[in-house]
C-alpha cells in the first residue's frame, strides 16, 4: 500500500482486532481511535482510553504502534497521541454506588499486613491515573486512618457523608468516627448497617475502583457485601508460612461460598534482604502463596518483601511513601498492573453487555 492509499478507513481496519481493556470490545467500534492524519509519510492518530485502564495505557499504545508499523511499513513515522475516554461509572445495585470495579482485600487471619496492602494498592492505582476510593470495612480494628495519617471527622452535607480526602482520594473508615481508644462492640446487624451506610450514604463520586479493606477472618462483612452490591472480586493477602496459608485457603473458600470471585493472592513479608550484606533470608518461608494459588486455580499477583521502611512509613502515616522505595515500589506497581491486566483479559474473553437506556 502506498502513502496515498493510506486513509482513516485503512487505519481503522488495521486496528480492528485491538480491544479496549475496560470494555473488552474493539477500540475502533467504540470510537476510541480518532483524528487520523496522514501527511508526507507521517501518520498521527489520537488514542482515547479510560482512566480505569490507566496501568495498561503503555501496553495499549505499544500494541497500537506495533499494529500500525506491521500494516504500513512504508510510513516514515507513527505518532500515537493519547486522550481520556469518558465512560461514566454505572450505579451498582440498589446501593447507588457509582464505581466500575469494587475490590475487597481480605485475609484469613490478622497480622499479615492486609491493611497496608489495601492502602498501597489504592495508592498504586491512583498513581497510575485511576479514580480510586478506599473504604475501611475493618470496623473492629480500623487502621487505614493511621496508615494514611488522617485526622478529622467526616461531615454531612445534603444528607451525604463527605469522606476525608488523602491527596484527592476519598477515604471512609470507622476509625474516623470513633475515638482511637474506644472499642466498637457490635453484633452482626449493626456491622451490616455500618457497611451499608459507608457504601450508600458516602459521597464517593464517580470511581474506577473502590478498594475495601476487609476485617481479617471469615465473618459477617463478606456476606453483607455479597448481598449489597455486585463485587468485582476479592484479593487475599497472606504470608508464606504454612499456618498463614491454611487461613488464606479458608478465606478463598469463604469468598467462593458467597459467590465473590477471587481475583488473586498476594504474598506479603516474602523474604528479607539484608541491607548490610545483600543476602536474602526467607524468614517465613518462600513461595507458599504462589504454590497454593496454583493449586486452587487462583491468580498469583505477586509478592512484597519485608522492609523496615514499610513499617516506618505505616507508623508515620505515610503508607503512600512505599512507592519511593525502588524495590518495594516496583513490587506494588507490578501487583496493580497484573490485577488490572487480569480484569482486562476477563473482559476481553467475555465482554460485559452494554447498558441500555430505560425508555419511559
Amino acid at each position: 500500500m502506498t502513502n496515498n492509499e493510506i486513509d482513516a478507513a485503512a487505519v481503522t481496519a488495521a486496528l480492528a482486532s485491538l480491544k479496549d481493556p475496560e470494555s473488552g470490545r474493539s477500540l475502533t467500534k467504540l470510537d476510541q481511535v480518532k483524528d487520523v492524519q496522514i501527511e508526507n509519510g507521517e501518520l498521527s492518530i489520537e488514542l482515547s482510553l479510560t482512566t480505569w485502564s490507566a496501568p495498561l495505557w503503555r501496553d495499549v499504545r505499544e500494541a497500537v504502534e506495533e499494529k500500525l508499523r506491521a500494516a504500513f511499513p512504508e510510513l516514515a513515522s507513527i505518532v500515537v497521541r493519547q486522550s481520556t475516554y469518558d465512560r461514566p461509572a454505572p450505579k451498582l445495585g440498589e446501593i447507588g454506588l457509582t464505581s466500575k470495579s469494587v475490590i475487597a482485600i481480605g485475609s484469613g487471619k490478622g497480622g499479615v499486613g492486609k491493611s497496608t496492602i489495601a492502602a498501597t494498592l489504592a495508592f498504586g492505582l491512583k498513581r497510575a491515573g485511576c479514580k480510586v476510593g478506599l473504604m475501611d470495612a475493618d470496623v473492629y480494628g480500623p487502621s487505614i486512618p493511621h496508615l494514611l495519617g488522617l485526622n478529622g471527622r467526616p461531615t454531612i452535607e445534603n444528607e451525604r457523608i463527605q469522606p476525608i480526602l488523602k491527596d484527592g482520594m476519598p477515604v471512609m473508615s470507622m476509625g474516623l468516627l470513633v475515638p482511637k481508644e474506644e472499642a466498637v462492640i457490635w453484633r452482626g446487624p449493626m456491622l451490616h448497617g455500618a457497611v451499608t451506610q459507608f457504601l450508600r450514604d458516602t459521597n464517593w463520586g464517580d470511581l474506577d475502583y473502590l478498594i475495601i479493606d476487609m476485617p481479617p477472618g471469615t465473618g459477617d462483612i463478606a456476606l453483607s457485601l455479597s448481598q449489597l452490591l455486585p463485587l468485582t472480586g476479592a484479593v487475599v493477602v497472606c504470608t508464606p508460612q504454612d499456618v498463614a496459608l491454611l487461613d488464606a485457603v479458608k478465606a478463598i473458600a469463604m469468598f467462593r461460598k458467597v459467590r465473590i470471585p477471587v481475583l488473586g493472592v498476594i504474598e506479603n513479608m516474602s523474604g528479607f534482604v539484608c541491607p548490610s550484606c545483600g543476602q536474602r533470608h526467607d524468614i517465613f518461608g518462600s513461595g507458599g502463596a504462589r504454590q497454593r494459588a496454583e493449586e486452587l486455580g487462583v491468580p498469583f499477583l505477586g509478592d512484597v518483601p519485608i522492609q523496615l521502611k514499610i513499617r516506618e512509613y505505616g507508623d508515620e502515616g505515610r503508607a503512600d511513601a512505599n512507592f519511593a522505595d525502588p524495590a518495594v515500589g516496583a513490587c506494588l506497581e507490578g501487583i496493580c498492573y497484573r490485577l488490572v491486566k487480569n480484569l482486562a483479559e476477563s473482559a476481553a474473553a467475555s465482554p460485559p453487555q452494554p447498558q441500555l437506556p430505560v425508555l419511559g
